[in-house]
């Protein structure tokens, strides 16, 4: 992620134990709550945070060629790559339980080849949201002190999410839709479209070995909605969509069919992007963490959640950072920076002890600062 204030791989506990409660109280057999401020967003394999697409199998030379747009083949090929996901998902339970029988310390020693082969599996079953997820697992045994219960914990998540494909004809529609994101289906962006004059919050990229994601987010000046656009381009390639801090333009999107609706696809534009000096509304560090715990009971997979911080004070804690309310005693833990990283840095010569207003992504892992802006006069800051 080319964001220098990125959350890390350190987990901070209390939100571990938010996280944990929001799982338990998000699972399957919840209905759905409103985020309260419109569509929320998350982290996609297929929703937000995708990192590969699965590939379509070719039919063999005796198959026959369906006519284009005929909804019966179209119908025939989704059951057989659901089929795919199913297989797959039940072989990914049965290596989860294996895991668990033999104990977490075994992990260590086996390295991450075996996690490797399991994601391959799940790539030939054309669930790719899965494939991300078990490689993710591989990489946690070297994550530092504190790994077994970070593996434990993405072991369960991703338990609860073999499980809710597995009985996704039982959940409500807008969960289910979810899960299919999580695993990795593709879907079409079906919300009717919601004109209003954009501010760009952010912009910044993930990129691997395999595609590089942009994530831009977007705050309605009049509908008060902060969205997400997703673009991507191959390995070592910059997306198409560019959308710099400090823009604003009129254009309508659509949402995607997830549990929160955030993500959203960018429709008709009125008018070219121009600068300017309008601010999003923010909340308070404590609204900012009831609302992360809130979009927790309905997708349990959020990695986080996007906040706009109203007079916040970037100060020191312990060996680390938090951004303290001015005008009150609560406090928003950082992501686990270190001292040289310039986003952060930027972030307090900007406060310099005052007040400040902070856009970033809330979760489990404490707040990644993505853009702020002065107390006074002033247009944004990126911090990434």
């Amino acid at each position: 992620m080319t964001c220098e204030n990125a959350a890390p791989e350190g987990v901070v506990s209390g939100w571990i134990y938010l996280r944990w409660h929001g799982s338990a109280r998000g699972g399957p057999e919840r209905g759905l709550g409103d985020e309260g401020d419109g569509v929320r967003g998350v982290r996609e394999p297929g929703g937000e945070g995708g990192r590969e697409r699965a590939v379509e199998r070719t039919a063999g030379p005796s198959a026959p060629a369906a006519a284009p747009g005929d909804p019966e083949a179209a119908r025939r090929r989704a059951e057989r790559r659901a089929e795919r996901i199913t297989a797959g998902a039940t072989e990914l339970e049965q290596r989860l339980a294996d895991l668990l029988r033999a104990g977490l310390a075994g992990a260590e020693q086996t390295g991450g080849g075996p996690w490797e082969e399991t994601a391959a599996r799940m790539v030939d079953a054309q669930a790719p949201g899965l494939a991300s997820r078990v490689r993710e697992l591989a990489a946690i045994p070297s994550s530092g002190p504190g790994w077994p219960v970070r593996l434990l914990e993405e072991c369960a998540l991703l338990h609860l999410l073999d499980r809710g494909w597995l009985h996704r004809e039982r959940l409500p529609g807008p969960l289910a839709a979810t899960v299919r994101s999580r695993v990795g289906l593709s879907t079409a962006a079906d919300g009717p479209p919601v004109r209003d004059h954009w501010l760009v919050l952010a912009q910044y990229d993930i990129a691997d070995a395999r595609l590089t994601t942009r994530r831009v987010w977007l705050y309605g000046a009049e509908t008060h909605r902060t969205v997400l656009l997703l673009s991507y381009g191959a390995a070592g390639r910059s997306p198409e969509l560019a959308l710099p801090v400090g823009l604003a333009l009129e254009a309508e999107v659509s949402a995607y069919p997830d549990t929160g609706r955030r993500r959203v696809a960018l429709g008709r534009r009125f008018a070219p992007p121009e600068p300017t000096l309008a601010r999003p509304r923010g909340v308070t560090t404590s609204r900012a963490a009831v609302r992360y715990g809130e979009a927790l009971r309905d997708d349990p997979w959020l990695d986080s959640v996007p906040v706009v911080l109203d007079r916040v004070v970037p100060v020191p804690d312990g060996d680390g950072w938090q951004l303290a309310d001015a005008d009150g005693d609560t406090a928003l833990p950082l992501a686990r920076t270190t001292g040289g990283q310039s986003g952060l840095w930027r972030l307090v010569a900007l406060s310099g002890g005052a007040p400040v207003t902070v856009f970033g992504e809330c979760g489990h892992r404490g707040f990644a600062p993505l853009t702020a802006w002065p107390a006074g006069p002033g247009t944004a800051v990126p911090l990434c």
